[in-house]
């Protein structure tokens, strides 16, 4: 594929799908206003190279694939930044406050190497404040070792001088990212009424469409890489009861031991095990969330409003004295000790890896770059079980790893691609792609009934044709 080609595809112009039986990724452009036309080169068993299409002819294929993959064994799915992006558009007409690297004063070029480092080490070719912040954590820690507090030598003072100020540096540059985070929710929040209404309902039915499952299955898992709320926000409006680690009402405590709580309930008149109760998914923040402090060693989760201005009248409160925005467990921060920075980052990722590496389950990723090894490598893991299937819909490919990815893992008949303005818009894929947000019995027995009936029809045809004939 030449450059223009991956140009296009990082921008999301060309968008891309492979599903079902497709052998390899079909790419397809605008025709006009209403109608795609094949790529040059791109060929597919189901479309002719001059034919024109639009949304009902891919509905065809793409909506039954998608519902039948919802109804897995297990299903889960991993949404990233670009839900955030597609919902603030909708909601605002613009994109999102940028998140650019803070400008530290203190070892600030050993700082900005070792971040570059550290991002191409990833894959990545800029790094971003997450680097940013791993290395200033790192940098803290060794400092701190080399000059501790009791003891004292040529230069100590000094190196102690700059430790502060970095420290300094450092809770200014969380605060500075948090309230950019703030201001993304805050924009959603007090947009025009009409606008919100629409991009809340596309979130809402975004979500319920991977929700609503049979009481017979598994729960939905979903997980995220987000720091904002949006998701939260979003199953309060449609009443989707979250499921996480998380315990208690005024202040809630991050538990290890809380995962396989659950919700059921018996069926009037109906002896045998309980069922789902419907409405209900768990819920993991792989990365730590805008909302989590580290606070008298346990991870608690504050009563932050969304799109609150900021989170300092909230550290404030009495049940977090002496905590500051570097105690925000945004990852990979909150390195307090070698304890606290896994924690509770290695329970959340154990959640994930037992979550999606097991048979017959399918994983969707909505607005995931692929950007994270830590993550890549258990999907990755996850595709060695030949049961399993991944879904990847995004709006663009900006880091150029979503093909990179599928390239590399080599696994075509386990994976549906679905990328591109077209395929991964939010609005597009709610409208006409997703699974309806109620796949039950009830949808069975119609098609069963229906297929009946039409079979019954064509035999009383058949029947009134021979009786004609044998009267000639």
């Amino acid at each position: 594929m030449d450059q223009h080609y991956k140009d296009k595809i990082r921008k999301g112009e060309l968008n891309i799908l492979k599903c079902r039986e497709d052998h390899e990724p079909v790419f397809f452009e605008k025709a006009d206003d209403a109608n795609y036309k094949l790529s040059p080169d791109s060929k597919c068993s189901w479309l002719k190279e001059v034919e024109t299409f639009g949304p009902n002819q891919l509905r065809e294929r793409i909506e039954p694939w998608l519902t039948a993959l919802a109804q897995s064994e297990y299903f889960s799915l991993l949404i990233g930044s670009g839900l955030t992006h597609a919902v603030h558009r909708l909601a605002t007409d613009k994109g999102m406050p940028g998140m650019e690297q803070a400008e530290l004063k203190v070892f600030g070029s050993q700082i900005k190497t070792a971040a570059k480092q550290s991002a191409e080490s990833a894959g990545r070719d800029t790094p971003n404040i997450e680097d940013q912040i791993r290395v200033v954590n790192e940098l803290l820690t060794g400092l701190q070792h080399y000059c501790p507090e009791s003891e004292t030598f040529e230069g100590s003072e000094k190196l102690r001088s700059e430790i502060q100020k970095l420290k300094s540096e450092i809770i200014q540059t969380l605060k500075n990212f948090s309230e950019k985070i703030l201001e993304a929710e805050k924009n959603i929040a007090v947009a025009e009424e009409k606008k919100k209404e629409e991009a809340f309902g596309k979130l809402i039915n975004f979500l319920m469409s991977f929700a609503s499952r049979s009481g017979t299955r598994d729960r939905l898992q979903i997980f995220t890489t987000n720091y904002d709320r949006l998701i939260e926000a979003g199953a309060e409006v449609a009443g989707l009861h979250l499921l996480d680690r998380f315990v208690g009402n005024l202040f809630p405590i991050f538990r290890s031991s809380r995962l396989n709580i659950d919700m059921h309930y018996n069926p009037p008149g109906i002896r045998g095990e309980p069922r789902y109760l419907e409405g209900v998914a768990r819920f993991a923040k792989l990365h730590g969330s805008l909302d989590w402090v580290y606070a008298g060693e346990k991870i608690r989760r504050m009563g932050l409003p969304f799109g609150a201005e900021s989170t300092e009248p909230y550290l404030n409160s009495p049940g977090l004295k002496g905590v500051d925005s570097s105690s925000l467990m945004i990852y990979p921060n909150a390195a307090k000790d070698r304890e606290t920075a896994a924690y509770p980052y290695v329970e959340l990722f154990r959640d994930f890896a037992s979550a999606v590496c097991r048979p017959n389950n399918t994983l969707v990723t909505y607005g995931y770059g692929f950007g994270d090894e830590h993550i890549n490598r258990v999907i990755e893991d996850m595709l060695t079980i030949p049961s399993t299937h991944l879904v990847v819909i995004s709006f663009n490919d900006p880091l150029g790893r979503i093909m990179q990815t599928y390239e590399k893992l080599a696994r075509s008949a386990q994976t549906t691609l679905m990328v591109g303005n077209h395929l991964g818009d939010l609005k597009t894929l709610v409208d006409y792609y997703l699974p309806k947000p109620a796949i039950d019995l009830t949808t069975f027995k119609m098609a069963e009934l229906l297929k009946a009936r039409l079979g019954t029809e064509q035999a009383e045809k058949g029947d009134r044709a021979e009786m004609m004939g044998g009267a000639e």
